[in-house]
């Protein structure tokens, strides 16, 4: 086996006490992300991956949704989905139906100067920690999606509230994409879907729609815990991301994203997660305990 795949991990030590500091800054609020008076792009510089997984400490659950996100965002997806949109205008219109603080889809319009959002209120969602995290070109609109207006190049449904189903809403306004991002987990205590219902991801879209594209994204369980004993457990989680276009633009071709593409800076400790995570299998295989 080649077993220069694993030679970053040489770097471990050092690799460590910067993510750990980015942790504790984050925790104690003197990360950037925290002031909405700086650029996006420098909000999200150096964002801890564990901040993306994890809550802040203080985070009151009975006011506050997640501090930043339900989820981390890989730069892949939103270079692909900025793709897709380049296909169908010079000025690509968005729909976020869920945007709580503006993260995702502020990520997405990250990638093109001209796509602009309209994010919807939506009062089934407690608003983030970080009320509002997101780039101009995110504009927040107090309509509900029954009275919006507007042409829709994409409708995004990013983590839908338990028991909803916009979908039959979006027959309306016949956007030329719906990409819904979703899990299929459901609370062991409570038996209720963490994001939306059965039925309520492509499935009731008008006649016309077809899924052109769809991938996921597995957070393994004991991503940090694993490596780093002092950080908190978490379960396996999977995320399923489903595009859907209308009739007119079945034949859009899926934006080629090379290997070497730029990714957010969380990525780089979720690459040296797995990597570690990796290393560990493999001197299980061998029979060495650890």
């Amino acid at each position: 086996m080649d077993m220069t795949e694993f030679e970053p991990l040489r770097e471990m030590e050092g690799f460590t006490v910067a993510m750990m500091d980015r942790i504790i800054a984050f925790q104690e609020k003197q990360h950037p992300a925290w002031d909405p008076k700086r650029p996006f792009e420098e909000r999200i510089r150096e964002l801890p991956l564990h901040a993306l997984v994890f809550s802040n400490p203080d985070r009151d659950p009975a006011k506050n949704g997640p501090t930043v996100a339900h989820y981390f965002p890989l730069r892949r997806e939103m270079l692909t989905l900025a793709g897709y949109l380049r296909q169908l205008s010079s000025e690509p219109r968005v729909l976020d139906l869920h945007p709580r603080n503006g993260f995702v889809s502020g990520l997405l319009a990250l990638e093109d100067p001209n796509i602009q959002v309209d994010a919807l209120h939506d009062p089934a969602c407690k608003p983030s920690q970080i009320e509002r995290f997101h780039p101009p070109q995110v504009r927040f609109l107090d309509v509900t999606l029954e009275d919006y207006q507007g042409e829709v190049d994409l409708a995004l449904s990013s983590w839908m509230p338990p028991g909803q189903d916009p979908t039959p809403h979006l027959a309306r306004l016949r956007p030329k994409l719906v990409a819904y991002v979703f899990t299929e987990h459901v609370n062991e205590e409570t038996g209720e879907r963490q994001t939306g219902r059965d039925g309520a991801f492509g499935e009731h879209l008008p006649e016309g729609y077809r899924l052109i594209d769809q991938w996921q994204v597995t957070r393994r369980q004991d991503l940090f815990h694993g490596i780093w004993p002092d950080l908190t457990p978490c379960p396996e989680e999977t995320r399923h991301v489903r595009v859907y276009a209308d009739a007119p633009y079945h034949g859009l071709k899926r934006p080629e994203i090379p290997d070497d593409h730029p990714a957010y800076d969380w990525e780089q400790e979720l690459a040296m997660a797995e990597l570690a995570h990796r290393a560990k299998e493999h001197l299980r295989a061998l029979g060495h305990p650890v």
